[in-house]
């Protein structure tokens, strides 16, 4: 083994093949990687190898999708052979629900290229005859699925990364890595060491391993799962070299294709099984588990009705393996917080469909600084200390419980929960919050009362709780309203030059001493990387708010860019001394003047400043503005102090009908206010010029800022996609995100957000579309569950076009 090398792959399974295959695809060839076993160890070797493209979330399907694609022409490229089977795939769909969550993925799949369609029974059962069909109100075809042999894909791809120049090596083992105080990584292995600029931990469910060899934790568990491989079936061993398409049916949770003249069957069942939560055993790599096919015995019985033929043979045999899960079931790509040049691409539960696009993702990473396409779903930082051992098991079984669970626009399951509250979650409890957990917190997404309409929790349409949104958003465009919001991400920049230091990372200009502004980071390819509200305090102080789920990554683009270049700046992380009030509403003023003796007045503190003011016992930060788009301020207190100056805030309110509002009345508030959410609006994918944000961007101030020169690099060529405001004629369902926008036959935009505006009591989405037809007035159509519902574009703000109201 050489002693060094510019990247080190750290497992060598099908996406760790895949990272070394793409990182030489991109023309670095010093690429090096170390596999303790055997090629295709750990989890690949005993996958099913289903290659499906569905997903209900656009990245991962964009991700699958080039997957599926690489697959179909890696043979020829590598010259070798890979046994691989397009036979299509059909999903079942049992409930109206179901049906649902069928035309809306369908339609984001048309817009990548995958065309999707949906199937009657009879059509069904014409590609499927030994179906029975009872229950079933249509199917999902995807003519693109399939399956591969895993074990002769990821040879294809580790023979594709040598042929390029790169190394493997196997039987080698890592056992320590080190941080070189020069920069880069040493790392040693069973067979010596070997320096490196860079690590991609590609360990698999021994991912978390290596992270600890560098001091982190990375939320994985490792959960048994089987599947079972019949006898041959005459019926299949007739049908010669046809093969029958790949079944799924999520509403029973199973999956069922063809092997060889055998059927194979995998369910995921209701009482998975966690295994290692001591360790992983030293010498696992090729093993099994023992069958536990008493776990799938329901599973086993309704897919024998639904085809019969499954249940007129005997068992050949039972895989039984081990599947790493984070807590969401997706994984964990992307730099490690807090230091440099390491990366994850590990825990995936989905390897083999997902290899080919996560090692594209990786590899971009590594050599251009950022992947070619948003993929925030399946970031490693998207998860904060919280998600601890404890945390991990509980939702990673859940999930697995959920694997084929319908992907509502809004659901909130309870494993692992609550996490992190408030010192006002009981409070706000007892006025009937409904809670829901962002960043790990618990929020209140709406505040029931007895008499609200019955109905289910989450639906692809309007849920009974819509009945409370109304009222509080009416609460707080006629009164007042008051809102808990922990876990705002908070930064405290200080020092001599931290006015200049900002000044080189946002777009726009840092505002002046008692003002505040959105300000928007952006990678060097102009994308925008994170939205944070900057806020100039007294003394050269600054602080900084974002989004709570991201905390660690916002922590991690600023602390990887701090520099002293121009005079001393410190960075520190506030957010647990903090909570936060907002109060919103015209009365908002009234209503704040019972609990301090601060200057409300627009004179002494006016709209988009911030202030240091006296708050019952204490002192709080507050901020002369409100998401809602009315009169409102953020209140931002010491943790301590929050129960006392929200009882006072209560107290105050009572004689001005004061009523609590959730995150999900605040959502529809900002929809009519055109107020972009990070990473739903906002994100990697988009500059803020496309982003309709050119108010915020500065490219002629002094300040050389990250991104300028691709932001007047695409002001020169002109934009090819502006974010625009649509008024929807909808049904009973808003447009959600990923819904397609089309102009006659041409789709033309992708929506961003959606929902109802009840100020307005209009349909609204907020979607990017095509800058030729990114005009006011423009009539489009939006595809709202599978139906195009007729939309015109509008100008922005929709509500209170000249910001009258927050100003009073």
């Amino acid at each position: 083994m050489k002693a060094s090398a510019r990247v080190v792959v750290i497992g060598g399974g099908a996406v760790g093949c895949s990272a070394l295959y793409h990182l030489t695809r991109l023309g670095w060839t010093d690429v090096v990687l170390l596999e303790r076993d055997e090629l295709t160890a750990g989890s690949t070797w005993h996958a099913a190898g289903n290659c499906p493209n569905f997903s209900t979330s656009w990245s991962i399907l964009k991700l699958q999708r080039y997957s599926t694609s690489l697959y179909r022409s890696l043979a020829a490229e590598v010259g070798g052979g890979i046994v691989q089977h397009l036979t299509g795939s059909i999903r079942l769909a049992h409930t109206r629900d179901r049906v649902d969550e069928f035309r809306h993925v369908a339609s984001q799949a048309r817009a990548q290229q995958v065309d999707f369609e949906l199937l009657t029974p009879e059509q069904i059962e014409a590609r499927y005859p030994f179906m029975q069909l009872d229950g079933i109100r249509l199917g999902l075809w995807d003519p693109e699925d399939g399956d591969i042999d895993p074990a002769q894909l990821t040879q294809a791809l580790a023979k594709g990364a040598r042929d390029r120049g790169a190394a493997i090596h196997r039987h080698t083992r890592v056992t320590g890595i080190r941080a070189l105080a020069e920069g880069g990584w040493r790392i040693e292995t069973s067979a010596g060491s070997i320096e490196t600029e860079y690590v991609i931990n590609a360990a698999g469910y021994r991912g978390g391993e290596v992270a600890a060899m560098i001091g982190a934790y990375l939320p994985i568990v490792s959960l048994s799962h089987q599947y079972l491989v019949t006898e041959d079936i005459p019926e299949l061993v007739r049908l010669g070299a046809a093969r029958l398409p790949l079944v799924r049916d999520p509403d029973v949770s199973y999956y069922l294709r063809q092997e060889r003249h055998g059927l194979l069957l995998g369910p995921y069942e209701s009482q998975p099984r966690a295994c290692w939560l001591d360790g992983v055993p030293s010498e696992f790599a090729h093993e099994l588990f023992a069958d536990d096919l008493e776990r799938l015995e329901s599973y086993i019985e309704a897919a024998c009705a639904r085809v019969p033929i499954l249940g007129s043979v005997g068992i050949k045999r039972v895989i039984n393996g081990p599947i790493p899960y984070a807590p969401d079931g997706n994984p964990l790509i992307g730099p490690a917080a807090g230091v440099r040049n390491f990366y994850h691409c590990c825990a995936f539960s989905f390897g083999i469909v997902q290899a080919g696009g996560a090692g594209r993702v990786i590899a971009e990473w590594v050599v251009n600084g950022e992947p070619d396409w948003d993929v925030w779903p399946l970031d490693c930082r998207r998860y904060l200390p919280f998600a601890n051992r404890t945390y991990t098991l509980a939702k990673a079984l859940e999930t697995y419980q959920n694997e084929y669970g319908i992907g509502y626009p809004q659901e909130e399951r309870p494993a692992g929960r609550p996490a992190k509250v408030s010192p006002l979650y009981e409070r706000t409890r007892a006025e009937g919050a409904v809670f829901g957990a962002r960043g790990g917190w618990e929020r209140a997404l709406y505040y029931a009362r007895r008499d609200d309409p019955p109905g289910p929790e989450c639906s692809f349409r309007r849920p009974h709780w819509h009945a409370a949104v109304a009222r509080e958003c009416a609460a707080v465009a006629l009164g007042v309203g008051v809102m808990d919001q922990p876990g705002f991400a908070k930064f405290e920049v200080e020092g001599a030059g931290a006015a200049d230091w900002l000044d080189h990372l946002i777009a726009g200009r840092v505002p002046p001493e008692g003002h505040m502004a959105l300000a928007y980071f952006c990678s060097p390819r102009g994308g925008i990387v994170s939205e944070m509200t900057v806020s100039h305090l007294h003394g050269g102080r600054f602080w900084l708010l974002s989004a709570a789920a991201g905390e660690r990554h916002d922590e991690e683009w600023l602390r990887s860019h701090l520099s002293q270049r121009h005079g001393p700046v410190s960075l520190t992380n506030v957010t647990a001394r903090y909570g936060s009030l907002l109060i919103a509403g015209p009365h908002a003023r009234e209503l704040l003047v019972g609990v301090t003796e601060a200057d409300l007045s627009n004179a002494a503190f006016p709209w988009l400043t911030v202030r240091s003011i006296p708050v019952a016992f204490t002192r709080a930060v507050a901020l002369r503005a409100s998401y809602t788009g009315e009169l409102g301020w953020e209140l931002h207190l010491p943790t301590e102090d929050l129960p006392a100056v929200y009882e006072r805030v209560v107290a105050q309110g009572q004689h001005l009908g004061l009523q609590h509002f959730g995150l999900y009345a605040l959502e529809s508030l900002r929809l009519e206010k055109c107020y972009r959410s990070w990473k739903a609006d906002l994100t990697s994918d988009y500059t803020p010029l496309a982003a309709s944000l050119g108010r915020f961007v500065s490219l002629d101030k002094n300040a050389d800022f990250i991104g300028r020169e691709a932001l007047r690099e695409q002001r020169a060529a002109g934009l090819r996609e502006r974010f625009v405001p649509l008024l929807v004629e909808a049904g009973d369902a808003d447009a959600a995100p990923v819904c397609i926008v089309y102009r006659g036959a041409s789709a033309v935009g992708t929506v961003t957000s959606g929902g109802y505006g009840y100020r307005l009591n209009r349909s609204i989405a907020l979607a990017y579309v095509r800058a030729d037809v990114a005009q006011p007035g423009v009539e489009l159509e939006v595809e709202i569950l599978g139906e195009r519902r007729r939309a015109v574009i509008a100008r922005e703000p929709l509500y209170d076009p000249e910001n009258l109201r927050p100003r009073a």
